[in-house]
């Protein structure tokens, strides 16, 4: 087989033999998450989601000396192998090997060591023979600095007859999970009235800095989404939803990302050296039709709380990014900094920001009651004088 080069969001491969007969057959979804340590000696994460220009070459069949395997090379220095092998009544997807460049300046420019590193994971998932694979749910593999993720996937190797089978073997999470086949399905269709959707279930997210995490959010997400005059309704799935970022002095970002969603991105910033803020929020994603919306904006002012402590709000709240895109959270705590042993520190509820609206109201309804009574007592006082002078 000429394997040749692709470009695509979901990677493809179908792996023929010598008769040009079907051997192998695979498509999924990947993404990988690397934390390197830089020239001033802090460590930075990097997201690698763009393969750009895809090859395939050393992908094969396998024979009686070696098993079957998919064999990808994408970017400078980048490359993914997977490893089958076959017993009597079953195949596994045996191991996973991953490969990265830091001497590729465009996704490690500050990198301290240059070199290609390697991150091996045996993974021993035994599948029927002559069963196609399918794990739509996000599967997870973390080593060392390295976090890889997986969804939509597809595969069988040791084809028969060189039709990919219809049965279909699914993992685990697939099982047990509610959610449609398809990671897309989660997104409505587009209609010029947003369907109303239940609250969405919360999810916990968080960034290291070294061992330590520096950043903790738990929040039910959804989002708000207009496009060429389409309302769209979105709940954010924490379980197919994972979390990278950054922590600095006075800034720490939390980035989420997914299938559909490219990047969405809390940016948090320190103000009067005691208390922080929601500064920043950008997100970039795909929708059910295949196009991309991005919106950014870096002047927002949400969530606002002491430093030291964390900002809770368990009420639906809203963050209007634009005109065209806002989130609802839900069930909200974040504290960006200052996090220690990695738990929340006292919350600032925004119940209080309600009850500081509520002080100058009820102060003013109390003078007034005050001035009613004196004006009242006046009044009767007046009535009782005129009195008198009528009977004198």
């Amino acid at each position: 087989m000429n394997p040749g080069a692709v470009r695509s969001y979901a990677l493809e491969l179908n792996l023929t033999d010598s008769e040009n007969a079907t051997c192998l057959y695979a498509k999924w979804q990947m993404n990988f998450t690397v934390r390197y340590e830089t020239t001033n000696k802090t460590y930075k994460t990097v997201t690698i989601s763009d393969h750009g220009t895809v090859t395939y070459n050393g992908s094969i069949c396998g024979d009686d000396q070696n098993g079957p395997k998919i064999a990808v090379q994408f970017g400078p220095g980048f490359s993914w192998i997977a490893n089958f092998t076959k017993a009597a009544s079953t195949y596994s997807i045996d191991s996973i090997s991953f490969s990265y460049n830091t001497g590729d300046n465009t996704t490690f420019p500050d990198a301290e060591d240059k070199g290609i590193l390697t991150v091996d994971e045996l993974l021993a998932i035994k599948i029927p023979l002559n069963d196609l694979f399918r794990c739509n749910s996000l599967s997870t593999l973390e080593k060392s600095d390295v976090v890889q993720h997986y969804w939509d996937v597809l595969v069988q190797a040791f084809v028969q007859n060189g039709t990919v089978s219809t049965n279909e073997f699914l993992c685990d999470k697939d099982k047990t999970s509610t959610v449609a086949p398809t990671v897309h399905t989660t997104v409505p269709s587009p209609t010029t009235t947003p369907t109303p959707k239940e609250k969405p279930e919360a999810g916990t997210y968080s960034v290291n800095n070294g061992n330590d995490t520096c950043l903790l959010a738990t929040m039910g997400l959804q989002l708000n989404i207009t496009q060429d005059k389409v309302a769209s309704v979105i709940n954010i799935n924490p379980n197919t939803t994972h979390s990278t970022g950054s922590c600095r002095s006075h800034t720490a970002l939390l980035r989420l990302n997914s299938s559909t969603i490219k990047y969405l991105d809390f940016v948090f910033a320190v103000k009067n050296e005691n208390r922080f803020y929601l500064k920043e929020v950008n997100i970039s994603m795909y929708l059910v039709n295949g196009s991309v919306f991005s919106i950014a904006n870096n002047n927002l002012s949400y969530w606002d709380a002491p430093l030291g402590s964390s900002y809770m709000c368990n009420k639906e709240q809203t963050v209007s990014v634009s005109g065209a895109f806002q989130i609802n959270t839900f069930d909200l705590r974040v504290q960006p900094f200052n996090v220690t042993q990695g738990k929340y520190s006292t919350a600032q509820d925004c119940s209080a920001d309600d009850d500081n609206f509520l002080v100058p109201i009820a102060v003013g309804a109390a003078l007034a009651g005050v001035l009613i009574l004196v004006l009242l007592a006046y009044f009767i006082g007046l009535k009782h004088h005129h009195a008198g002078y009528e009977q004198f």
